[in-house]
């Protein structure tokens, strides 16, 4: 298995209702799987850095029949740079992203910015080298780190596919 959105989100205790950003959300696996657990009541927040990608979002959104899904050019690697409001979000997901953001500091810093109290961020990312994933990986063990010099805390961790692990953080 390479890594399953629906197996991944579902550590996240995604409920009816809630609304979650999807950072650096790509060709949408994440964003779809989550705006299905969220329902038409919750919203999903597709945020994406690169243009060309947003159109591909807004097709799979449309083609999946999901209008709880809102795709927004953003830059997750400054703060305000997702252009939400603060605590609006219950959930935040970061797949496969850590490895090649260069500012890691402002992405905590925004997550904690637009999360609400108690709530959660799911990080999936390259645990191991394979012949698809990056050279240069972000260990699970500098997450860690990362997110707990920002204030938040390790609830869970597990393995997110062959090649990945998964943390789960709650916000403090």
């Amino acid at each position: 298995m390479f890594s399953d959105p629906e197996q991944n989100i579902a550590h996240l205790s995604l409920e009816d209702g809630m609304h979650v950003a999807d950072f650096g959300a790509g060709s949408g696996f994440y964003t779809f799987a989550a705006a299905r657990k969220v329902g038409a009541r919750g919203r999903v927040y597709a945020i994406e850095v690169q243009r060309e990608l947003l159109e591909k979002l807004s097709r799979g959104a449309s083609a999946a029949h999901l209008s709880n899904v809102q795709i927004v050019w953003g830059d997750i690697e400054k703060i305000g740079g997702t252009q939400l409001h603060d605590a609006i979000v219950d959930r935040v997901i970061v797949s496969n992203v850590l490895f090649q953001v260069e500012h890691k500091d402002n992405l905590c810093l925004e997550i904690k910015r637009i999360l609400k109290p108690n709530g959660r961020v799911l990080i999936i990312d390259w645990g191991s080298h394979s012949s698809i994933g990056p050279k240069a990986l972000f260990p699970e063990m500098a997450a860690e780190a990362l997110f707990e010099k920002h204030g938040f805390v390790r609830e869970s961790g597990f393995a997110a596919g062959d090649h990945h692990y998964g943390l789960i953080f709650k916000k403090q």
